[in-house]
């Protein structure tokens, strides 16, 4: 009740802002005005649309940061994005007030390390709990003729999985 009241006291620019989770910020004062918003993006669990949401940030960028924290780098500093981007880090800089370098202990037992099943071999897949090994040959069969899991939905319907089993294997897997 009380953001619907506070929402019809900002501007309209701040308004899209705020209730659009995948909006691309076309220039830094936009940027600003998430900052001050309370928008944050983190750097270590962000997807490739989170990246996209940037200013000056290609498909090529975001993939690759994508790419590599799935594969367990963390970016603890403006200075490891830039060096992971081959860029300086001052033309990172303007884009601190959102990035959130938030470090992530794969070994928790809170944050389980995930793998990405689009990428993940034989062995990999047999790290992970729930999955038997005929499920594990149904997922590489079904990535194999079919290409890549688009997300869980279409994880869960290529293989027939039931709702529950989804519910506890989505938190060791990411696409």
């Amino acid at each position: 009740m009380f953001f619907s009241h506070l929402s019809h006291k900002i501007n309209p620019l701040k308004r899209k802002i705020l209730n659009d989770p995948y909006y691309r910020f076309k220039n830094l004062e936009e940027i600003a005005i998430a900052s001050e918003l309370g928008i944050k993006i983190d750097v270590n669990s962000a997807t490739i649309d989170d990246w996209l949401r940037l200013p000056f940030f290609s498909i090529h960028q975001a993939r690759l940061l994508v790419e590599l924290r799935s594969n367990g780098v963390q970016f603890l500093s403006i200075e490891d994005m830039a060096t992971a981007l081959n860029i300086t880090p001052q033309r990172l800089q303007p884009l601190m007030p959102i990035l959130d370098f938030c470090y992530c202990d794969s070994d928790s037992l809170v944050m389980p390390q995930k793998v990405n099943i689009n990428l993940a071999s034989r062995e990999e897949l047999q790290t992970l709990p729930l999955l038997s090994s005929k499920l594990i040959e149904q997922i590489i069969d079904h990535r194999q003729a079919e290409g890549k899991y688009q997300n869980l939905a279409n994880f869960q319907q290529r293989l027939s999985l039931d709702g529950q089993f989804i519910a506890q294997l989505m938190y060791y897997i990411q696409f």
